[in-house]
């Protein structure tokens, strides 16, 4: 589990941001950040004020990276690249979870390694990430300017014809429900959007396209719903296209694999990060999933 608690034996009083700093070498932000987040427990309790002092028994909280032998596709002195398997969490839900990106990326490459942008847990693919803290930096600066270029490979219900571009706004729901805080829809009111999407080849047999995908802006879940707003919802999307009790029975983790290939096609959602260009360090690359996708694709179909 990468969060574990620690007993500690504090023998001078002092602040708590300044014992961490002394004792595990944390810059006085990332101190302080930690005490705030409840890091430090006294007598059982979490100590949130950034300037409290501790003395004698306390507990600590922190991040311990663990590794799943997850290799980098892509390796550079200021980056590298993973291919995400799907199911694979960018960065912990809780302090429980046990496993995710940010774990294998830590205990290969050190603490200040950072994910530089995120995918959805069932999306697989490429993901970029910096080793040290003036890279992150660079490489975040460089999506916020949109010199980065991200195709994606979609398999998609129905025959996918022609190349289309959809530029339609997006909105995020904001509800008491659990399932409308996760639904983003197609409205006038939401932030610009654009897709643009092409066909590669179409299945008869299981009358699905396979469809490469070119975001001109990172909305959250933008393929997937230009994708369902055009009429060709991703195969194995638990959410856009179907009803409100089978998207319920997926959030609680009660819907079984068969129920799922025949609801939507796949027991996963068959979107995969395939390629990233981008320039960086006065250098151009280009680099490519090393995931055989389209079999992938089939593979899920199967069902134990």
């Amino acid at each position: 589990m990468p969060f574990v608690k620690k007993k500690l034996f504090v023998e001078k009083k002092q602040r708590a941001v300044f014992f961490l700093m002394n004792e595990f070498g944390l810059r006085q932000r990332d101190a302080q950040r930690f005490v705030s987040k409840g890091r430090i427990l006294v007598n059982g309790e979490k100590m949130l004020k950034a300037a409290g002092e501790i003395e004698g028994e306390i507990e600590y909280i922190y991040f311990e990276p663990v590794t799943n032998g997850l290799e980098p596709t892509y390796i550079h002195d200021e980056f590298v690249v993973y291919d995400k398997p799907s199911g694979v969490l960018i960065h912990p839900q809780t302090k429980a979870t046990p496993y995710s990106l940010i774990d294998e990326l830590k205990n290969q490459f050190g603490m200040d390694a950072n994910i530089a942008h995120r995918i959805d847990q069932e999306t697989s693919g490429l993901v970029l990430c910096s080793r040290n803290k003036e890279s992150e930096r660079e490489i975040k600066m460089m999506f916020q300017e949109r010199d980065m270029q991200k195709k994606y490979l979609a398999l998609v219900h129905g025959e996918f014809k022609e190349a289309i571009i959809v530029e339609e706004p997006l909105l995020r729901f904001q509800a008491e429900s659990a399932l409308v805080r996760m639904v983003v829809k197609v409205d006038k009111k939401g932030k610009t959007s654009k897709t643009s999407f092409k066909p590669l080849k179409y299945f008869p047999d299981k009358n699905m396209t396979l469809v490469e995908c070119s975001p001109y802006t990172g909305r959250q879940h933008q393929i997937r719903v230009h994708l369902f707003h055009v009429k060709h919802p991703i195969v194995g999307d638990p959410i856009y296209g179907q009803n409100e009790e089978s998207v319920t029975r997926y959030l609680d983790k009660k819907l079984t694999s068969k129920e799922r290939i025949l609801l939507s096609g796949a027991t996963r959602l068959l979107l995969h990060a395939d390629s990233l260009a981008f320039e960086l360090y006065n250098h151009s690359y280009e680099i490519k999933s090393k995931i055989d996708f389209e079999k992938v694709c089939f593979e899920s179909f199967e069902c134990e």
